[in-house]
């Protein structure tokens, strides 16, 4: 089987005082449901996850309405790469504008899901701090708690000084030990956030890093293209299949 790995582009418009623009490339992994199908964990990953649906797993074609949550789920995955700390460890995170919360696996983590992932050490960066405060955050298929940490955090070339994050040391279940990034980078409002931390891009907004309150997300389920398209920060949009909405 051919296996198609897509180098994807999702635009944050993260304009700079001359109002350029900051890219950040994205991966899109081959399809988790195809992996599990073929290692036959497809089912087992269904109730592991207490999802009633096992009877249509195998039998259904792929265009049932019943599937479509899970097929969304487990298909459309794209990630990004970002830094911590001083000098940077990198991780892959997912770009959610459904949370506000940064948080990546701490090396202090035993949880079988970190264990298959990159972890950031703290007594590595020289930038590091740690206010003493714990956290917990539950999403709609997994869970996770720590320890909340502060270090430099760099997106594609704009580095946040002082950006508290979490650091899991718990990631109970199987749903992150499935998971292709490493953790998640929250693009919601700050009422969202887990423990009052300011989430990454409002920091970059009080550090004067980007010069327009806004950023913006192109993504592109073509194998082939190449050109995906640029994003300006005067609401052009040139090479893109169809206008960006606004929100």
């Amino acid at each position: 089987m051919k296996t198609l790995l897509l180098l994807l582009l999702v635009l944050l418009e993260l304009g700079e005082a001359q109002g350029s623009l900051h890219r950040v490339p994205l991966r899109r992994h081959p399809s988790l449901k195809k992996k599990l199908r073929a290692r036959s964990q497809l089912s087992e990953f269904w109730k592991s996850h207490n999802l009633d649906m096992i009877q249509f797993t195998e039998s259904c074609s792929m265009d049932q309405s019943a599937k479509e949550p899970l097929i969304n789920y487990l298909d459309m995955e794209y990630f990004g790469t970002i830094s911590i700390g001083s000098p940077p460890q990198n991780f892959t995170v997912i770009f959610d504008t459904g949370s506000s919360n940064l948080w990546v696996p701490s090396v202090y983590c035993t949880s079988p899901a970190c264990k298959t992932h990159s972890r950031f050490q703290p007594s590595q960066s020289s930038t590091y701090s740690q206010p003493g405060q714990s956290f917990s955050i539950q999403y709609g298929t997994g869970s996770l708690s720590g320890i909340i940490g502060a270090d430099q955090v760099s997106v594609e070339g704009l580095t946040v000084v002082g950006q508290q994050f979490g650091e899991s040391v718990t990631e109970p279940g199987q749903t992150f030990v499935d998971a292709e990034f490493d953790g998640i980078l929250g693009l919601g409002y700050p009422s969202l956030a887990v423990g009052g931390v300011t989430p990454v891009f409002d920091n970059m907004m009080a550090q004067n890093l980007v010069d327009l309150p806004m950023f913006s997300v192109y993504m592109s389920r073509t194998s082939f293209s190449r050109r995906l398209g640029k994003v300006g920060c005067n609401g052009e949009y040139q090479g893109l299949a169809v206008r960006l909405a606004w929100i």
